[in-house]
């Protein structure tokens, strides 16, 4: 393995880590702090001040009509659909419970290249498939009668829904990320998030209460973490990843998000522990552990450009 991709490895583990811990930390400024509308947009609007401000001290790009357009739409899946799903899915449903989905990221991003990249599909793809439902049908089943969260049903298909927008950001993102610095790639990404989400999050913004003389030492240091940590660099070390790596590896990732998360959640005392929560999640890391390991016989691993080849025509 040479250099750059052991790079590229270690930068999504990290992300994945971040992320793992923004879930409770999510739930946690959801629980009474903010809203899902204020806080996505307080993400957005920080980070798009922040990456505008670096990128006039970086290398100079120009970004083509038809890429500023797939960015756009890389950040409305990405960030909007994904990350305000997480933030409503985290309303009704426990930390636990929503990295849990979270894990089937790898399954999501195989069907996703299947239909848009035309990669095969394998028996044994299949059956990590059928794996990973598995592990989310116990939490649905187990959910139906002894609810931990506002509406855990609810809550996962939600997450079910942002896991999908996340996977469709991998897919776009990887060809951008072949041709553009990360600070490019980032600072329009999040001007086109900040843009689309003013109109429906700036009535929200004012009425924060962690902005109010209520908050709390805990809540505000709560934000600040969301924002440097898993808003910003969180979303410059997942499309390093993609320079170096497949999308379907850089998802393979994702599955440290629910044993972080899980383990911090238990810890803090946002869930309880039970017996069908390391079931499930052995069913669904093991489902995508199969999956992201199978090649099928003409699967040429060149779906993908390679991470030195400069992509001339972004595939989604």
């Amino acid at each position: 393995m040479n250099a750059n991709k052991l790079k590229g490895h270690a930068a999504v583990l990290t992300a994945n880590v971040i992320f793992g811990l923004n879930i409770p930390v999510t739930k946690f400024l959801l629980s009474g702090w903010m809203s899902p509308l204020g806080y996505m947009l307080s993400r957005t609007a920080v980070a798009t001040l922040c990456f505008w401000a670096a990128s006039l001290f970086a290398e100079k790009e120009k970004v083509s009509v038809r890429d500023l357009l797939l960015i756009a739409l890389g950040g409305f899946m990405g960030f909007i659909v994904s990350q305000y799903l997480t933030a409503v899915s985290l309303q009704y449903t426990t930390p636990v419970h929503f990295s849990l989905i979270v894990a089937l990221s790898p399954v999501v991003v195989m069907l996703l290249a299947a239909l848009f990249l035309r990669e095969p599909i394998s028996r044994q793809k299949v059956a990590g498939v059928a794996l990973g439902i598995a592990g989310a049908l116990l939490l649905v089943v187990r959910s139906m009668g002894t609810e931990s969260g506002e509406n855990d049903l609810a809550g996962m298909l939600l997450a079910v829904l942002s896991i999908t927008g996340y996977g469709v950001y991998l897919i776009i993102m990887r060809n951008i990320a072949q041709k553009y610095t990360v600070i490019t790639q980032m600072k329009w990404l999040f001007l086109f998030t900040a843009l689309m989400m003013l109109p429906f999050g700036a009535r929200d913004f004012g009425s924060q209460a962690v902005f109010s003389a209520a908050s709390t030492g805990q809540a505000i240091a709560g934000l600040t973490f969301v924002i440097v940590f898993p808003t910003m660099l969180g979303y410059v070390l997942t499309p390093y990843g993609l320079k170096h790596l497949r999308a379907t590896t850089v998802s393979i990732y994702m599955n440290l998000q629910p044993i972080v998360a899980s383990v911090v959640a238990i810890f803090v005392g946002q869930d309880t522990f039970s017996w069908e929560k390391p079931i499930a999640a052995v069913l669904v890391i093991t489902g995508a552990y199969v999956v992201t390991t199978s090649r099928a016989k003409d699967d040429p691993d060149t779906s993908l450009p390679h991470p030195g080849h400069k992509a001339t025509s972004p595939r989604t």
